[in-house]
């Protein structure tokens, strides 16, 4: 609970359980001074929710007899948590009724205060999500949202971000689009500073707002397409090409534009594509299905070669 908002809720939290509360036992469980408790007491009051001081020697705080909080109260972070987990459930295929799926996420968003609502609106209609999960690396949460409304409303933003090799640097963005893929999200659009269309990750911005004036997005662009293809192309240590012996429907069902580009040809499909380590392509290779001939990098073949002794080397350990 980094943020102040999170902090008040978590006292009221606390308080909603019952009985009084000594401000040392509440700044032990909130992580803050005792002055900063009781701060946080006045804001309470402030938003008219009756928190009793009593003084003495088993003094503190307490709610007033009687007092019903509303059934529901979430910070930013836990409202998109809720949120994207219903949609990812629905997405899956996790859920056994999407009508209880739609009516929960009904449900949320009425008791959600009007201004996050529509920003988590925004997030849900410009986000997209391909691709298995594996290691997530999340953003954070005002970040995302504000480029969510951005792109959901047209409007530019101002962020700060650092790049791969540590190197911050302010941009100007009309982000098109958001992207979630692999565990990472990522927002593309045209970069102010180029001219032309890049893709930046979300958990490498800083912070972020939006910008006066507006744009439109390009008929027929694809956020997803670009930020995939923008994958498949950055550089690594090795260029692979390997002819697949299927043809480009089958290829194309079980290949994704972020591992590289399938061209037909006469005897199959060219799978072109990049790898920093030559034994994960060696591994995704056998684990098609498919006779291929690698024509490049022949260091390829030997790993193959050192792949499939080691699968004969378990096969036949238990004879």
């Amino acid at each position: 609970m980094a943020r102040p908002t999170a902090r008040v809720l978590a006292l009221l939290e606390i308080l909603q359980s019952g009985g009084t509360f000594s401000v040392p036992d509440l700044a032990r469980r909130l992580s803050v001074d005792e002055r900063t408790v009781r701060r946080y007491v006045t804001h309470l009051l402030d938003l008219d929710i009756p928190v009793e001081a009593r003084r003495g020697r088993y003094g503190g705080y307490r709610l007033a007899p009687g007092y019903k909080v509303p059934p529901l109260m979430l910070t930013d972070e836990e409202a998109i948590a809720i949120t994207l987990g219903l949609a990812a459930g629905r997405s899956a295929g996790l859920v056994t009724d999407h009508a209880a799926t739609e009516n929960a996420a009904a449900k949320l968003r009425r008791v959600l205060p009007a201004a996050l609502a529509r920003r988590i609106d925004a997030l849900l209609v410009t986000m997209d999500v391909t691709g298995p999960v594996r290691q997530p690396t999340p953003p954070d949460a005002e970040v995302l949202l504000v480029l969510a409304e951005a792109a959901r409303h047209r409007h530019p933003v101002q962020l700060t971000y650092t790049s791969w090799h540590g190197r911050s640097s302010e941009r100007d963005l009309d982000p098109y689009g958001l992207v979630f893929h692999h565990g990472r999200w990522y927002v593309t659009g045209r970069d102010h500073a180029s001219g032309s269309v890049r893709t930046f990750r979300l958990d490498r911005i800083g912070t972020t707002h939006a910008t006066a004036g507006a744009f439109e997005v390009p008929a027929g662009f694809d956020p997803t397409g670009h930020v995939l293809a923008g994958l498949a192309s950055v550089a690594y240590a090795h260029d692979i090409s390997v002819l697949l012996h299927t043809s480009l429907a089958q290829a194309q069902r079980r290949i994704p534009p972020s591992v590289g580009t399938l061209t037909e040809v006469t005897d199959g499909v060219r799978l072109t594509t990049r790898a920093e380590h030559l034994d994960g392509a060696a591994q995704m290779l056998a684990g098609l299905g498919w006779p291929f001939t690698i024509e490049q990098p022949a260091a390829l073949r030997a790993e193959v070669r050192a792949l499939a002794a080691r699968l004969l080397t378990h096969a036949d350990a238990g004879e």
